[in-house]
This record gives structure tokens, sequence and C-alpha cells, in this order.
């Protein structure tokens, strides 16, 4: 377990310097210093880019260009396609100056009709006749991936001049295995996935003196290497590990903020290519961007790190840790109904937490009855999944 008690002692002197990024009254606004390349596609592409699960308007799109932007995500399943609106009707004249992308969720047994249906719903509310980028959202299963309809598919579409590159998205408990398919088999020129401080066996490595480090997805720091080796572009997403960024702002400073930390330590990284970040105010956009530039660890973002870890790490589910896959009878899939939540608790987004939730079928609703708690040594992080899951049912079933 962590040492809190040590970490929450640290910085005092940063706790009452007051926080200030580049772009304040006065000062000149940030701008994205560096341009990556995602792998044998050749897209370049802002090395802190925009993702727009928790974003529907247009004018955070216009503001981000103005900032040297240059890649733009979004889904279907965003908003209920209000993102991808607002997404098109902020990039309307430019077009060809960005790297646009989208995604569905095609699952085991969906046929290449529907995924083309859905890629032509997209592009029409995107207002684009191609998407540079197509993913097939959220894999958590192989046999998602494993389906021979999602290639075909994805082949017409690229003759078709409908996309010009295919990718996988994952968060999930079997992200790693998934992703090590879709690479062996050719399946995805760039990969989406979860990959954050929190997530790095070699962040661990660092604090050995701080943390017992219990090993999560010891297999998806070799699959991202795979991946770039195979010339795979690799974006990074969910990099803030929950993103409570209120919590850390009493103990930042100017150009040392937490979300600018976290970002450093997974560009720093020879995996990963680029981040995907949400960006939902003018306000986080500066300080995002802000982070651009030569990706080295900065002295005091560790400090950073580490001290968010600690505050995080009693109530945060790890992607991919899945030792809880299968501790309920009941059938409720803990780690999905923990992510909804995060969703609704920690990003503040309640509509992107029900819109989510509901996918889950009955989700938690039978933990509100439960008396066993077959889950609550499930943890390796001692998280108490029986009241988390009961909250999750409480506040979006």
């Amino acid at each position: 377990m962590i040492d809190r008690r040590r970490l929450l002692g640290l910085g005092t002197a940063a706790a009452a310097a007051p926080l200030g990024f580049a772009g304040a009254a006065g000062a000149p606004s940030p701008q994205i210093q560096r341009y990556v390349t995602l792998g044998r596609t050749g897209l370049e592409v802002s090395e802190i880019s925009f993702g727009a699960a928790s974003s529907s308007d247009p004018d955070l799109v216009r503001y981000a260009l103005e900032r040297g932007v240059t890649f733009f995500d979004t889904a279907e399943s965003y908003r209920f396609g209000w993102s991808e609106e607002a997404i098109g009707a902020g990039l309307k004249g430019v077009r060809d100056r960005v790297v646009l992308s989208s995604k569905t969720k095609a699952r085991a047994g969906d046929r290449r009709a529907g995924m083309m249906a859905a890629l032509e719903g997209s592009l029409k509310r995107l207002r684009t006749d191609y998407l540079d980028i197509y993913f097939n959202h959220a894999v958590n299963d192989l046999r998602h991936i494993r389906n021979p309809e999602w290639w075909e598919f994805t082949e017409r579409a690229k003759e078709q001049g409908k996309i010009r590159f295919r990718g996988m998205s994952g968060h999930g408990s079997r992200l790693a295995e998934c992703l090590d398919h879709a690479i062996e088999q050719d399946l995805a020129d760039v990969v989406l996935v979860a990959y954050s401080f929190g997530q790095d066996p070699s962040f661990y490595d660092r604090l050995r003196h701080t943390f017992h480090f219990v090993a999560l997805q010891p297999a998806l720091p070799q699959a991202l290497e795979k991946a770039k080796a195979r010339g795979v572009g690799v974006i990074a997403m969910k990099t803030l590990m929950g993103a409570r960024l209120n919590d850390m702002r009493p103990y930042e400073s100017a150009g040392y903020s937490f979300a600018q930390a976290a970002f450093r330590w997974v560009l720093s990284s020879p995996r990963v290519d680029a981040v995907l970040v949400s960006m939902t105010s003018t306000a986080r956009i500066d300080e995002y961007v802000a982070a651009s530039g030569a990706p080295e660890i900065r002295q005091g973002d560790l400090e950073l790190l580490e001290r968010y870890a600690a505050l995080q790490s009693g109530s945060w589910c790890r992607h991919g840790c899945s030792a809880c896959e299968r501790a309920c009878p009941e059938g409720v899939d803990i780690a999905e109904v923990l992510r909804t939540r995060m969703y609704a608790v920690d990003y503040r987004d309640q509509a992107l937490a029900l819109e989510d939730y509901a996918r889950l079928g009955a989700g938690a609703s039978a933990c509100l009855g439960c008396l066993h708690q077959a889950c609550l040594v499930a943890c390796p992080f001692d998280l108490p999944i029986p009241t988390l899951t009961r909250d999750a049912a409480i506040r979006l079933g």
C-alpha cells in the first residue's frame, strides 16, 4: 500500500503558490510546440489532441484550432451524435488542414452493411466525405476484433475513399490481448489505448520506496512496443487517471499542473506517439496545450504524480486490472460499472455516464440487494467494490 502520510506532506511550498498557465492575462497564448507522425500512416498530428467525448461545442473546436491542435477525435455514440455535429461545424472550411477520426462499436455478430450505415451517418454529421481514421470502438473482447465483417467493411470503405486508415480503441481488462491480436493480424493502422502513469510499471519502479507494486496489465507495454515496431500509430487516452484535477490545484504552480505532468510522463515514453484528451473548456485547452514541447519529465512532475496516486489510490479503478472480473456470481461487470461511475463522479459528466451505463443492461442492479458481497476482497488495491457498485446503481440506474 501507499505511504500516504509521506506523500501528502510533499510540496508544501507548491501548495502555497498561485496556479497560472500560459495564456493568462498579458501572457502569450499557449500553442502546440510539437507535431508527430502516427506510424506508417504518415498522418502528422499535434502531440496533444482534441477528444470530444464530453463536448458538443463548435467554439471549443475552433479555439483548439487556434492553439495549433490538428487532430480531432469523436464517436457516433458521444453525446448521442451531437459531438460529431459540433466537430463538423467547428471544422467547416478547414477540413483539409486537420486529421479527423470517429468510432463505431462493431461487435462479434455485426454485419458489414450495418457498419457502413454507421460510417455514413458519422460522415453526414461531420460534414465530410471521408475520415482519416475509423476506429472499432471500446474493444475488450477478442470476438469483436476477430469478426471478419470488420476487415471486409474497412477494406470496402477504403476502396470507396470513405476512410483512409482503420483503427482499434480499447480500455478494458483484455486490452493487451486484443491489441496483440489486432497487431499480429494487421487489423489496425492506429490504436487508441488507455495508458497513463498509473498503468505504467516504470512509474512504480521509480517509486518502490513508496509503493508496494502490483503489476497491472504487464503485457500492455510489450503490446505497445510491438505496435511501434510494426509501424502502427499509438495514441494514449485516459492519461489523467480519473482526471480529478481540482483535487490537485492546491499543490500546483505555474507550468507544473498535474495534467501537464501526466501528459509529459506519457509523451516521454517511446511507446506512445500522441495524447488524446477531452477538451471541455477554453481554460482546459490552454492548460493542456501548454504542456506541449520537449516531452521530458521536469523537476516537480514526479512529485505531483506521486501525490495524485496517493490521493486517488483508494477510489480509482485501474483500467485493465481484471482481478474482479469473475468475482460476482450475479454476473455484474464490475470494471465497466466502475468506469461509468468514474464518468459521473470524477469527470462530472452525467450524460456520458448515463449513456454508457444504459448499455450495460442490468448494470449493477443486483448490487442493491446483495447480501453475499463476494466481490468484497476482489480488488488488490482494496477498493470497496460493493459500496462503489451500489453507488453506481443508485446514481445511474
